[in-house]
């Protein structure tokens, strides 16, 4: 059967009109110099962490692989610099855990691992979702989804729409954005080839509305018969209300239909990529170097010149910052990501990690939180949930830790967008008692 091509995207629920603030969008991607010192964890993915595959005083080259498991929901890790690994040390990530890190002293020499070299030409899935794990790939979009898990799609899904996440719904972010700009033709060769290698006749690039110099330039490329001559590949423009880009949103936005609680996306006939994702494993493919540099946005009010940075993977943020031009006062909360979905951190030794998109520093104003207030049952909250869940219940519950209440509730299909909160006039710190309560399940889970 002939799939058709929506037109305008379609109805979705809940949301938040969240400021855009893309400073940012206009501004060209400048690279960032080697670093003195790159700090490598082993864990930038969701899944198994690496093990070290090196060890103090080894000589690495750009590119060689410093970290690996057996594990299949992980990806192998590569330096970023050429140079000596000084230590191999822990360290705390975002959410609180402890991970190893490989710490690399660069020689300033950026020398290539000889045995990089780019792949045999890639014709079947099997191929490409060995690639897509030897490159290093995990969603870029911020999930840090190994990108081969995604890829390898079980015989009994029928697969038959890819969907080209563009959406980048977070204020300030701008990564996205900038790819379409800078590398669009590079995005479209590897939607073209993954399209083919699928065998997948039905493609949506998926872009918010608030990006139209990004939708003209894409659509440019992909409405051009020479590239695309049965016109499989097409650019939605969605409506700019967060979390647009989110995937369970995102396909019925392009496609109609829903995701049920505990499914996913291949349960709708949908493979969803980051396109960034894609334009890197394109990259990939012709040229062999794995997953070493990332683009971020660096913004917020306590920095002095907003851009964005494409930076060696282990950078520690002081030095990103640094390259930027510093602070401009000094920030009372640093964020690794957007402001919806990104995560606080405790102070900017910590390095950038593959799926990092953003690091916002605020200051004292901006980063000020008000006293919560009764709540006053206005469901506004429920109203917001692209989900349909019952926040102010499930925040209640989570405080109680009252794990059955929360399993009825469907804590646990929660995505932790923050729309709740958002959405909240009594200031309720909701996604945080939810993300608790998720802990707590967890916990119980892993005991029984």
């Amino acid at each position: 059967m002939e799939l058709s091509f929506p037109t305008k995207p379609f109805k979705t629920h809940g949301g938040a009109h969240v400021p855009h603030h893309k400073n940012t969008g206009a501004m060209a991607s400048v690279k960032m110099p080697i670093p003195e010192q790159v700090v490598i964890a082993m864990s930038q993915h969701i899944g198994a962490p690496c093990k070290p595959l090196v060890k103090k005083g080894d000589h690495v080259y750009v590119g060689q692989k410093i970290g690996d498991t057996d594990a299949f929901v992980s990806a192998p890790i590569h330096s970023s610099v050429s140079g000596t690994v000084t230590e191999i040390k822990q360290i705390m990530l975002t959410g609180g855990q402890m991970t190893d890190a490989v710490v690399i002293k660069s020689d300033g020499l950026q020398e290539m691992d000889p045995e990089i070299k780019a792949p045999e030409e890639i014709k079947t899935k099997e191929q490409l979702v060995k690639a897509a794990r030897d490159s290093g790939l995990v969603g870029l979009g911020g999930a840090g989804f190994p990108a081969h898990v995604k890829l390898n799609v079980g015989p009994d899904k029928n697969i038959d729409t890819l969907i080209i996440n563009g959406a980048e719904c977070e204020p300030y972010v701008t990564c996205d954005h900038r790819e379409a700009l800078e590398n669009g033709q590079n995005l479209l060769e590897g939607i073209y080839k993954i399209k083919e290698i699928l065998g997948v006749h039905r493609v949506i690039i998926a872009i918010e509305n608030n990006k139209p110099d990004a939708i003209e330039a894409l659509k440019k490329i992909a409405d051009n018969p020479e590239y695309d001559p049965n016109d499989e590949v097409r650019v939605l423009a969605l409506k700019s209300i967060y979390p647009q880009g989110a995937e369970k949103v995102l396909i019925q936005a392009c496609t109609g239909r829903k995701v049920e609680a505990g499914k996913i996306p291949a349960d709708a006939g949908c493979i969803v990529m980051n396109i960034g994702s894609v334009s890197f494993l394109n990259s990939y493919m012709k040229n062999g170097i794995p997953l070493i540099l990332k683009r971020i946005t660096v913004d917020g009010s306590a920095i002095k010149n907003p851009m964005n940075v494409i930076v060696p993977v282990g950078t520690q943020i002081k030095d990103v910052v640094e390259f930027t031009g510093g602070y401009k006062s000094e920030p009372r909360k640093i964020i690794m990501g957007g402001p919806m979905m990104g995560v606080a951190i405790t102070g900017d030794d910590i390095p950038v990690l593959k799926q990092n998109n953003g690091i916002l520093c605020f200051d004292a104003k901006e980063a000020a939180l008000r006293e919560p207030t009764d709540c006053i049952r206005c469901g506004r909250c429920v109203a917001a949930c692209p989900m349909n869940l019952l926040p102010t219940k499930l925040e209640k519950y989570s405080e109680m830790k009252d794990l059955e209440m929360l399993q009825q509730l469907d804590i646990m299909t929660c995505m932790e967008c923050g729309c709740c909160s958002f959405s909240c006039p009594a200031g309720h710190r909701i996604v945080q008692a939810i993300r608790l309560g998720k802990a707590e399940i967890r916990k119980a889970g892993a005991k029984k």
